[in-house]
């Protein structure tokens, strides 16, 4: 018997600075369960994707400082098994606007309605960008074409 998906449109981002890709890992997690992950989440309800990239990069991240430079493109990725779930996805390419730290943590706060998620943010070389989780890297050849 076949079940129906259900479908979620999410955002992805892929902040970059000096070649280096903004990443992120679960801390209370293991690299098995969660692996490395780039800012994303759902649109929420009268969101726009651009405004939803910026939030969940903030809320990601407990920065502010960044700016959307533009959409890189969509893509459809099935989460089968881990979730019956197809996510419309909507990649955004963005930049901090002042300087971070190598490393620094945070807690995504989930608007108080469960407990935060502890996470370590990170920039890794571009190029090593393959490494992301649940097909998060699939539109990172497209940074190009957006700076262009």
């Amino acid at each position: 018997m076949t079940t129906e998906k259900s479908q979620a449109n999410k955002v992805i981002v892929y902040c970059v600075n000096a070649g280096k890709l903004l990443v992120f890992r679960h801390t209370d997690f293991s690299f098995e369960e969660v692996g490395i992950q780039v800012p994303a989440g759902t649109i929420r309800d009268g969101e726009s994707p651009k405004d939803a990239a910026l939030r969940e990069l903030q809320e990601e991240t407990g920065r502010e400082e960044f700016e959307i430079i533009g959409e890189i493109g969509i893509a459809t990725y099935d989460m089968s098994p881990y979730r019956n779930e197809i996510q419309n996805r909507h990649f955004f390419l963005a930049r901090p606007t002042t300087s971070f730290p190598d490393r620094w943590k945070s807690a995504e706060e989930h608007d108080g309605n469960q407990p935060p998620t502890n996470l370590k943010c990170f920039w890794i070389p571009l190029e090593s960008g393959h490494i992301l989780q649940a097909g998060q890297g699939e539109l990172l050849h497209s940074i190009d074409e957006v700076l262009v």
